[in-house]
């Protein structure tokens, strides 16, 4: 009747990780990127990406196509390496940015990735910087300033000018270096009679919430490092409750909106003090927004401030470039998690292996090797242990049917027979825990770098941050029709389940019918439950499954032949 019991709950709790799993996962812990191909008539093709802006869902009708926006004002063109479009001299906003070096999808023809979109455009998305200030005219949204020069690169800085009635001239001088750092002088002249008290103040707005998802494992919103402090507790909900919003003073620091892979933040230099908000407007534009201190500018003096603007990938290289040039935790917008102490080093690791073999998925391959070789001591001792348990399973059974009905003897007699045949039950247990922070680590680097997105590896695996796309579940793509995520059981997945059925049946034999048949079905729900996730996640744990299965076919026969037995189906034989 117990082991009924027993095999019922299995059943419910199998159910329910097989079932709920998925809708779990997708809350706690998304599980790649979107699919980027399909196999269709047996051959990969990309999939158009209509999410990646990161302005999100679509806007209403009433709003005029981008380009018409674009062409009403004049402007001044950016041209770097890294980062192309246009600075709107009406209101100075920063509001026509593409990133060069990343591609929406994989098609050849794709196009780039849009980060920022003028007002009254879809999915408007824009930066500027200006001056608030107490019986001044200063620059508004409507002012149109005069630019030195038509085109902005790194080695050619723009200066804005706009002068008003009473003689105060403001400036903007705008340089860029080759990755994605802005930066601005912001300068106020005074040729007027009486002196003028200006306060400067920098913004972001986007209209829409980012298309990107976010859970507790990846934050997705607004974003900051002030006072000190990584935030990750705003969010879009925060804002959308809270129409007051949520401000912060701080001496310092940096603020603005993450996407999963891109970012745009406001960061005044120095550490003076500053005003920080997030909030929600009447119109339903999400802003983020600083204040800096005010300034009392004499007649024939001028004064001049600074602030920077980055807007691109959050490629960590940049990140970690200009956090040595004095940009507090830049690399804090990645959010890295709690083990940021243990995913940096594997991060920089797969980069390294990148780098040297020039492919993603031969790097996490040669990484599995690593960490196999890392972990050779450890399950050196577990298969010394689990051989002596298969070795012992004749004297556990017949102890099993001695004290069947004796639970207490049971527990004595067994503890006993591991004494003095110097074995650990539990000693395949850690080589499993040692892998998790591994395991989850990769995990990260695949969700949240850059770096990883869109990276090919061999034959149909074309995106190793998206799922495995082949599935006999359509004949491989012979079938024309695209199975539901549910059912997209790709060959990786598939091989996973399999190797991880091989690794269980060299494993000794449970002498609980229940919890064996448990282990019997395990390697099948695992198979469900990872078919979401990232290709180049189940590139690793197949890879890991294999060498893991190769070393304990090779330890077993070792330490099967220093015990002098040769176990065959369970029975010893005496050489």
């Amino acid at each position: 009747m117990n082991d009924n019991k027993n095999m019922v709950l299995a059943m419910v709790l199998i159910a329910i990780v097989l079932f709920g799993g998925s809708a779990l996962s997708e809350r706690f812990f998304p599980a790649a990127g979107p699919r980027t191909v399909k196999v269709e008539d047996g051959k990969v093709k990309p999939l158009p990406q209509p999410n990646v802006s990161p302005a999100g869902a679509a806007s209403p009708a009433a709003l005029r196509a981008r380009d018409t926006v674009l062409g009403e004002t004049p402007r001044v063109t950016i041209q770097t390496p890294s980062l192309a479009g246009s600075i709107d001299l009406k209101g100075a906003r920063f509001d026509d940015l593409v990133l060069v070096r990343q591609r929406e999808g994989l098609a050849k023809d794709s196009p780039p990735v849009r980060l920022l979109s003028p007002g009254g455009a879809p999915n408007a998305y824009f930066a500027g910087f200006g001056w608030t200030g107490e019986g001044v005219a200063v620059p508004d949204a409507n002012t149109v300033w005069t630019a030195s020069s038509t085109t902005l690169t790194p080695a050619t800085p723009v200066t804005l000018s706009w002068t008003n009635p009473t003689g105060q001239t403001f400036q903007l001088i705008v340089s860029v270096d080759e990755g994605y750092l802005f930066t601005v002088k912001q300068r106020v002249a005074n040729a007027g009679s009486g002196a003028v008290a200006v306060r400067p103040y920098g913004l972001a707005s986007r209209a829409k919430k980012s298309a990107d998802p976010t859970s507790w494992t990846m934050h997705v919103g607004p974003i900051s490092f002030l006072g000190g402090k990584a935030s990750y507790d705003t969010d879009w909900e925060t804002l959308d409750e809270d129409r007051a919003g949520v401000t912060r003073d701080s001496r310092g620091g940096w603020l603005g909106f993450t996407d999963k892979y891109w970012l745009t933040a406001l960061v005044p230099a120095g550490d003076a003090p500053i005003a920080a908000s997030f909030r929600k407007s009447e119109s339903g534009a999400y802003q983020a927004d600083y204040a800096g201190a005010p300034v009392v500018v004499a007649p024939g003096q001028a004064v001049t401030g600074e602030t920077r603007l980055f807007a691109g990938a959050k490629e960590k290289t940049w990140l970690d470039r200009y956090e040595t040039a004095g940009i507090t935790k830049l690399s804090k917008s990645i959010d890295w998690g709690w083990f940021e102490w243990f995913m940096r080093p594997i991060f920089s690791l797969l980069q390294w292996l990148f780098h040297a073999t020039g492919n993603f998925g031969v790097a996490i391959i040669c990484l599995t090797f690593i960490v196999r070789l890392i972990m050779f001591p450890i399950a050196d001792r577990q298969f010394r242990s689990m051989a002596g348990m298969r070795r012992v399973q004749p004297k556990m059974k017949a102890i099993q049917e001695r004290h069947k009905d004796d639970k207490p003897k049971l527990q004595q007699e067994m503890l006993k027979l591991y004494q003095e045949e110097k074995i650990n039950p539990a000693a395949g247990c850690l080589p499993i825990l040692l892998q998790i922070p591994v395991f989850y680590a990769l995990y990260k680097v695949l969700m949240v770098s850059v770096e990883m997105r869109h990276q090919p590896f061999a034959l149909w695996i074309k995106d190793l941050s998206a799922p495995d796309p082949l599935t006999p579940v359509n004949l491989f793509g012979l079938l024309d029709f695209t199975p539901p995520a549910l059912l997209a059981i790709g060959v990786l997945p598939i091989l996973l389940g399999v190797t991880m059925w091989m690794q269980f049946k060299l494993n000794p034999a449970q002498l609980d019918p229940v919890q064996q048949q448990v282990f019997g079905i395990m390697p099948w729900v695992m198979m469900v439950i990872m078919a979401p996730f990232a290709a180049g996640l189940q590139l690793y744990w197949v890879v890991s499954n294999i060498l893991t299965i190769a070393q304990q076919k090779w330890l077993y026969h070792r330490y099967d032949m220093e015990a002098g037995t040769v176990i065959l189906d369970a029975k010893p034989i005496k050489k």
